[in-house]
């Protein structure tokens, strides 16, 4: 995966598959303390312990299209690739948390990527699941949650296209107004 946003959709869609129907993405950039933290959780039906001691192996993975799993060890790389790691901590019945910090200037550190694309991608083909994204940098915020934009839709669908336009719009607009420094 070429950008961390990619990374953040792809556990997103791990939490979907594992019957979240809330998966909270945060970012944390703080840029003059050299330090990016990613953190998504969700509220699926967790990993048991066996599982989550090997869950980090490219090899396991509980689908049964294919017999491998690269998206939390292409993770890690990444985290480590950039003097960071990568933490999971999962709870049968609770769901899961995964943590990466690495070093937010580091040469390896890969690229942010689109992250309202991502988040638009997560909302669009999971209408049924509730979203919170927030995203900090050094100190300012941005948040969005499909629970407070459910309840101003009077049952319009929040994948509905003009619904979605107007949440890109505004992550577009939110996220370069904490990036002004």
């Amino acid at each position: 995966m070429q950008d961390l946003s990619l990374h953040v959709l792809d556990v997103a869609e791990n939490g979907v598959s594992a019957g979240a129907d809330l998966i909270e993405i945060t970012i944390e950039e703080d840029v003059k303390s050299d330090r990016l933290r990613i953190t998504i959780k969700d509220n699926g039906k967790g990993m048991k312990p066996e599982f989550l001691a090997r869950v980090l192996d490219p090899f396991v993975t509980t689908r049964t299209t294919r017999k491998v799993g690269l998206g939390l060890s292409l993770f890690q790389q990444a985290a480590q690739e950039a003097e960071g790691d990568l933490h999971i901590e999962s709870t049968p019945g609770t769901g899961t948390t995964v943590s990466v910090l690495m070093r937010y200037h580091h040469i390896d550190r890969k690229p942010m990527g689109s992250m309202p694309d991502t988040i638009v991608t997560l909302i669009q083909g999971n209408p049924e699941v509730d979203f919170v994204y927030s995203h900090t940098r050094d100190g300012r915020e941005y948040l969005l949650d499909t629970r407070e934009i459910r309840a101003e839709l009077e049952g319009i669908a929040v994948n509905h296209p003009e619904v979605v336009s107007l949440i890109r719009e505004n992550l577009i607009s939110g996220l370069a107004e904490i990036a002004v420094e």
